[in-house]
């Protein structure tokens, strides 16, 4: 069943609804609460030391810090009471959104998480999606720049199309300077990164494809290898389509796998760092062919806007529907990717 309301999600109620943030005093999690404090929300900082989310300014700023391991049941369920919804930024979530999620379905709240490897995203919808109806809660695995900026884009452009024959997606990074978690999520990932091939969910072909493709300025002409991440168990899960294929600029690719590549360094007030990135995405459905492209600066940065938006909208009842799913099949894609304008310019075209 479709639920569909009509509120605003920038019309959030005068009581603040309290968000705890798991993994919050990591680099993508101290993003998350700053967005959390600007849209009004009260965010609960939660992490395995309390030294360290003292460390992270979170006390100074009003933000109540509450200590806890993902794997330790009792602690979790004291760190998220009196929480709407938790936001895991605690990776590798091979590790922990399990017990993340299996928590939030405890306590009767809305879990998310931002998650770029494709088994955690596979195992939170296969083992969860009944209990997640059953309460009434959305859990949304992989709401950030990798995964669910993807799959809202292709359902954008896809619009009135219920199925494609092909879809291509093309992730540019103008370098790629990995925080200590995403060195960490690497070394742990070992799995076979996934791919439609002619109608099934099949790995990557080896070796992988190659492309090259213009994008915009300041890009332009850019090389691409066929490196897939959360988006595509994402789209795979409510989209039909012959072929999915997603692909990595070779210069994020370099620069990943260096080990010498230094972390992310932020060049303004907000600590975002300085680079760019451009996601475009190509759908074809017989002779015709559709493009929509969004751009930005930093994939760490903006992940925070994107699942704070997504938090938003589900505690103002502005989605459509329940349980373990995409989040093209819980929010209307066209409308969520127009409310972040501020951090994301997107551009469709025909081709």
């Amino acid at each position: 069943m479709e639920m569909m309301v009509t509120s605003n999600s920038a019309n959030i109620n005068t009581t603040p609804k309290a968000v705890a943030v798991l993994g919050a005093n990591g680099h993508t999690g101290r993003f998350v609460i700053a967005e959390l404090l600007q849209r009004g929300l009260k965010p609960i900082a939660i992490g395995r030391s309390a030294k360290r989310l003292a460390e992270a300014g979170f006390p100074e700023r009003g933000v109540e810090c509450r200590e806890a391991a993902v794997e330790d049941d009792a602690a979790l369920d004291r760190a998220l009471a009196g929480a709407a919804a938790v936001i895991n930024c605690a990776g590798p979530f091979m590790d922990t959104a399990d017990a993340a999620v299996r928590a939030a379905l405890r306590a009767g709240i809305h879990y998310l998480d931002v998650t770029a490897e494709q088994p955690s995203v596979q195992k939170t919808l296969d083992r969860h999606e009944a209990a997640a109806g059953k309460a009434g809660v959305a859990i949304i695995p992989a709401m950030g720049f990798y995964g669910g900026l993807a799959d809202l884009l292709v359902a954008a452009v896809m619009d009135e199309w219920d199925n494609a024959d092909a879809i291509e997606i093309f992730v540019a990074l103008d370098s790629w300077l990995p925080t200590r978690g995403t060195r960490v999520t690497g070394e742990k990932n070992t799995a076979q990164r996934l791919a439609i091939n002619g109608g099934q969910l099949e790995p990557v072909r080896q070796p992988p494809a190659e492309r090259v493709s213009i994008l915009p300025e300041p890009f332009g002409q850019q090389t691409f290898i066929e490196v897939s991440f959360s988006e595509v168990p994402l789209i795979a899960r409510r989209t039909q389509t012959k072929e999915l294929h997603s692909f990595l600029g070779t210069t994020a690719l370099r620069d990943v796998r260096d080990p010498s590549t230094p972390p992310p360094q932020p060049v303004d007030e907000t600590g975002r760092s300085a680079q760019r990135f451009a996601v475009d995405v190509i759908v074809s459905r017989g002779d015709v062919r559709r493009r929509i492209v969004a751009q930005g600066q930093d994939i760490y940065a903006v992940t925070a806007p994107i699942i704070c938006e997504a938090v938003q909208r589900i505690l103002s009842g502005d989605i459509r529907d329940t349980g373990a799913k995409p989040p093209a099949a819980i929010f209307n894609a066209a409308s969520f990717l127009r409310a972040l304008a501020p951090h994301l310019s997107v551009e469709v075209a025909e081709m």
